[in-house]
């Protein structure tokens, strides 16, 4: 349904927009003929204010499902925040990052997708602050890929290691269908340092079960020094990725050699030689203090 406040958004009439949404407030939750509400068409044609002014009027506006399931705030994440609404999009409605589309996908699933560092890095502080944070990070799609199994065939290795798809695949699995050598590396636990007694503990905790280290690092962030908290967020992503080497390295198989003979020097120039965006936003963002 074609609304007046459709047209206005499309052109950017804000005042026309404004009188119609008093007289009629239901306009800004109907969806057009291509699926798309008011806010869809105002953020997608680049109307800022439109699209401030619209959320004045129903905050709530941000989880309006259009075609496909789309809020806006998915198509922000799919194309960047190069307008700066996410935050006015977060802030009133944090829990617009559990939204998912009909392929079951978050927004962090699509931002991982498209390479959005901007998004992440606003999306994950909101994230961290929810009890409800690793169900968000650990969701399937449709195709049963969470966000380790999406950043794996982009090339960008991170998240739960157990988790499997529709096919049965591990991210691991993943990387070897692609021919990801990096990944694979990473996968199959190369190049973990041995940095300090806190990783150490870390990897105790990890035989028992990876998310009590996690929670482990998260509590203790505040209490390491900057340079250990920043080894450690590196080891964090590697730990939550690898395949423990004891279970998938048998004893002389052709990972295991490399593992051990790794220093810290010749770690340091990998990490240096690995700056991905991923690397420094995604498992850093999330465990990072706030």
């Amino acid at each position: 349904m074609e609304t007046p406040v459709h047209i206005s958004a499309e052109e950017g009439c804000i005042e026309f927009a404004m009188e119609m949404m008093n007289l009629k407030p239901s306009f800004s939750r109907k969806l057009n003929h291509q699926g798309l509400s008011p806010l869809h068409i105002a953020v997608r044609k680049g109307h800022k204010e439109m699209a401030l002014r619209l959320l004045e009027i129903d905050k709530h506006l941000v989880r309006v499902r259009g075609k496909k399931g789309k809020t806006p705030l998915h198509y922000l994440s799919k194309v960047g925040n190069q307008l700066g609404l996410l935050d006015t999009f977060l802030e009133p409605s944090p829990d617009s990052i559990q939204d998912v589309t009909i392929e079951n996908r978050t927004a962090l699933h699509i931002a991982i997708q498209n390479n959005r560092l901007d998004v992440l890095q606003l999306l994950i502080p909101t994230l961290k602050r929810k009890d409800y944070h690793w169900e968000v990070v650990n969701r399937k799609d449709k195709d049963g890929n969470t966000a380790l199994h999406i950043a794996t065939i982009h090339n960008q290795p991170k998240a739960d290691r157990h988790a499997t798809n529709e096919v049965g695949w591990t991210a691991l699995g993943v990387a070897q269908q692609h021919n990801n050598r990096e990944n694979i590396t990473i996968l199959q636990g190369c190049f973990i340092p041995v940095v300090s007694n806190f990783k150490r503990k870390l990897e105790k905790q990890f035989v028992m079960y990876v998310t009590k280290a996690s929670l482990l690092i998260f509590q203790n962030m505040d209490d390491i020094s900057a340079d250990d908290s920043n080894a450690l967020l590196v080891i964090l992503g590697l730990l939550l990725t690898a395949t423990y080497q004891a279970t998938l390295s048998p004893p002389g198989g052709v990972w295991q050699g490399e593992n051990t003979s790794r220093s810290k020097g010749s770690f340091d120039e990998w990490v240096q030689g690995n700056q991905s965006w991923m690397n420094r936003s995604f498992f850093s963002s999330i465990f990072q203090p706030i």
